[in-house]
């Protein structure tokens, strides 16, 4: 795997930069002296910010050669690097995605985070008497090296507990909104959210958009949500809608489909019907969402 720079040296060595050239322009030197130097003064390489930082991290998670080529063919259709740079995500944070699956963000996420953050993936607890699903663990455990302490914790969809409160600096979940909404569990899951997250922590949903002025009960069984449900769940827990974006869309998605969002890829639920027509189209038009935790107000003052 690719060695990085350490996210939690970054700073120091800006500071060191920033506090060598003031000293450099008051020494006089020879060109002899120049020469010498190992990056002379006047060829400074400009600080790297935390953004660019974060985006030459992601390209290098994005380029690594434990995301099978599969994986990798979604990627024009859910622009993952944009998608979590829209959403703030820093390789120093603790991250909770929830309901990962098989772990097509878990690849990405994991190693951005592996060095200075956290990745928690929150899996939810199988009915009773059912097994639950290792597809997640035996991934991580395939691949150490990658995945790094990475961890999974369980949940119950009806009472969800996602870690200790204001232990998250993001939540992210993405493509799942419509299966809470279906369960009648989205309230409690949203609540959560806000529950283990910081004040000023961010929660980023991506979800399959219903079309403009569809109406719940029109839509809640094809895997569309109206926006504004989305929306109401978020900020009835306590959010605040900060920004959407169109990172995600697709305008050739028309959403009027025999099996609902499931025709299109990546499930293409007819099979062989219609298959080139459907691939055609590509991934479903998804709403992206990035919702805040408010900041804690502050204590009134007493006046005595």
């Amino acid at each position: 795997m690719t060695s990085w720079v350490s996210w939690k040296w970054l700073p120091v060595a800006l500071c060191a930069l920033v506090l060598a050239a003031p000293a450099a322009a008051q020494t006089s030197l020879t060109e002899a002296d120049a020469l010498a130097q190992d990056q002379p003064t006047d060829r400074l390489v400009p600080p790297t910010s935390a953004q660019d930082f974060t985006a030459a991290q992601l390209d290098s998670v994005l380029a690594g050669h434990w995301r099978p080529t599969a994986e990798r063919a979604r990627d024009r259709y859910r622009h993952p690097k944009q998608t979590l740079q829209f959403f703030g995500v820093r390789p120093d944070q603790t991250v909770v995605e929830i309901t990962p699956g098989a772990g097509w963000y878990s690849a990405i996420l994991a190693p951005l985070l592996r060095d200075n953050g956290q990745y928690i993936a929150a899996v939810a607890a199988p009915p009773p008497g059912k097994p639950a699903s290792d597809t997640l663990q035996r991934r991580f455990a395939a691949d150490a090296a990658t995945y790094g302490k990475a961890t999974i914790v369980t949940f119950d969809p009806k009472a969800p507990v996602f870690g200790a409160p204001g232990s998250a600096d993001v939540v992210l979940t993405f493509r799942n909104v419509h299966n809470w909404v279906t369960a009648g569990t989205a309230p409690a899951m949203f609540k959560a959210f806000f529950a283990v997250l910081r004040p000023g922590g961010v929660l980023g949903v991506v979800d399959h958009r219903a079309a403009d002025g569809a109406s719940l009960a029109a839509v809640k069984t094809s895997g569309y949500l109206p926006t504004a449900t989305v929306v109401k769940l978020a900020t009835e827990a306590g959010f605040t809608l900060e920004e959407s974006s169109e990172i995600n869309a697709n305008s050739a998605d028309t959403k009027d489909y025999p099996k609902g969002v499931w025709t299109l890829p990546p499930t293409l639920a007819l099979g062989d019907v219609d298959r080139a027509k459907y691939q055609a189209i590509g991934e479903s038009d998804r709403m992206t969402l990035r919702f805040v935790k408010p900041d804690a107000p502050a204590p009134a003052s007493s006046t005595h």
